[in-house]
């Protein structure tokens, strides 16, 4: 394998490997702070970030508000808190070494709210801002207020070329580095454009390439790319270390660091991570944000697939071929369906599937009575996790805090489940039946012999490995 050298990161010479944030509560102060003490970039989640009490204990995140306004202000108050709390772990931890990073999604609920009370409740102990899910065009503007570089997550050298020309060359100095994060190889939310075909991946190479092009055009010549998503092993890449092409590079960790000693996930994930085959991650376009995104194809995202599979068009009006008469709801108003979706209903009602639920597209889709319960409950107790959300309706926009549509039925509350595996994770049934982000390459805890005998590392032996190869 090449030597690695460090390269310069955010005014200090680093060791090329970031560690990648995953909230809900995945990557907090602890894994952040080791990682930066091993010589590279820890990054801690500020999405809905874990506080402790005085004896150190996780503050159950309980919201008593009774309109959805109200538990969105109580969900920022939690996520400031969250966030300093976090940053204040990973500084003790690291000490001078290394850099800290918080990490947020513009998409969040009160994102500038947010990473705003958080970098004045933890002065001089975060470096720098990770941010994507989003075009965050005021990025820039928070980093300059508060002296601190930041780092873009970008999917395309178009994006980029658009944050840098309405927002970024004002903070040229600040820009530590540009996270490319390949839409289909990286975990959790993925930037596919609607030019972007998802069962068709394209390689990275000629993406970062472009990116590079393009920031060299801007005078960013010398300023690191750094590569998310699908990266395992550095000398499977090494291509790209030393190549003038592509200029300074560092590498992005974020599937790997979940199994670690220091990894906050329960011990029924750490045992799921090794365990899957490949073909188990499923990039899907479920969720409420809009984006598609990678997850372990487990029973909740079966549950998911099979809803959406059970959907049918309708009119409210004859129509066509929509002529066969279907009572919706309590008071069975009438709406119209074709003869042979009639058929597919009465087979689905036959199986269980007895409530029709109406989204935003003029469709049905058929669940359970304890499914449509389950997902009209949590739809009455969003609390407003996001800029907007689809499957509640919720905006955080003025003055009736709502995204103008229907809440979709087809989707599911990601706060919800996100937070039951982060802390529930001890269970093989929490696991089988929430949201498990995961990169693609998330197989290769199976097949690595550094895992053999379900070894799992410290953080500071992972990046040794890392470091020194296979």
């Amino acid at each position: 394998m090449k030597a690695i050298n460090p390269i310069r990161i955010g005014g200090r010479e680093l060791l090329p490997l970031v560690e990648g944030g995953k909230g809900v509560s995945i990557s907090t102060g602890v894994t952040a702070g080791h990682w930066a003490a091993s010589g590279g970039v820890g990054t801690m989640s500020a999405v809905n970030a874990d506080s402790f009490d005085d004896e150190g204990r996780i503050i159950e995140q309980v919201y008593d508000g009774r309109t959805r306004r109200e538990r969105h202000e109580e969900l920022v108050r939690y996520a400031v808190a969250g966030g300093i709390a976090q940053a204040r772990r990973a500084y003790e931890i690291a000490g001078n070494c290394g850099r800290i990073h918080a990490n947020i999604l513009w998409e969040m609920a009160g994102a500038e709210r947010v990473i705003t009370g958080v970098l004045e409740g933890a002065k001089g102990l975060i470096h720098g801002l990770t941010c994507g899910a989003g075009m965050p065009y005021r990025l820039s503007d928070i980093a300059a207020r508060f002296n601190v570089y930041y780092y873009p997550i970008v999917s395309s050298a178009r994006a980029f070329n658009a944050l840098w020309k309405r927002a970024y060359h004002k903070a040229a100095n600040l820009l530590g580095g540009v996270v490319y994060e390949d839409p289909w190889l990286a975990g959790g939310h993925n930037g596919l454009s609607n030019s972007e075909d998802p069962e068709h991946p394209e390689s990275p190479y000629p993406r970062v390439v472009a990116l590079r092009a393009q920031m060299r055009e801007f005078g960013l010549g010398d300023t690191p790319i750094i590569m998310a998503g699908g990266v395992w092993w550095l000398e499977e890449w090494e291509d790209w270390i030393d190549n003038p092409e592509l200029g300074p590079i560092a590498f992005q960790f974020g599937t790997r660091p979940l199994l670690t000693q220091e990894s906050p996930i329960g011990s029924a994930w750490k045992r799921k991570l090794l365990t899957l085959k490949e073909g188990d991650i499923f990039l899907n376009h479920f969720s409420p944000t809009g984006f598609y995104s990678s997850a372990v194809n487990n029973s909740f995202l079966r549950e998911l697939r099979d809803r959406n599979e059970r959907q049918v068009a309708y009119t409210t009006e004859h129509i066509g071929e929509h002529t066969a008469e279907y009572g919706v709801g309590p008071r069975k108003r009438p709406v119209y369906l074709t003869p042979a979706d009639r058929e597919h209903v009465r087979r689905w009602e036959e199986e269980g599937h007895t409530e029709a639920l109406r989204t935003p597209d003029s469709t049905l889709v058929f669940v359970t009575p304890d499914k449509a319960r389950e997902i009209l409950a949590d739809q009455v107790a969003c609390m407003g996790c996001l800029s907007q959300c689809r499957f509640s309706n919720w905006s955080q926009q003025e003055p009736d805090f709502s995204n103008g549509k229907k809440a979709d039925p087809r989707s599911f509350c990601i706060q919800k489940t996100l937070q039951t595996v982060a802390h529930g994770a001890e269970s093989d049934e929490v696991m089988e039946n929430n949201l498990m982000f995961s990169g693609h390459n998330g197989f290769r805890f199976g097949t690595d012999p550094f895992y053999s005998n379900g070894f799992i590392p410290t953080v500071r032996q992972l990046v040794e490995r890392i470091m020194t190869g296979r």
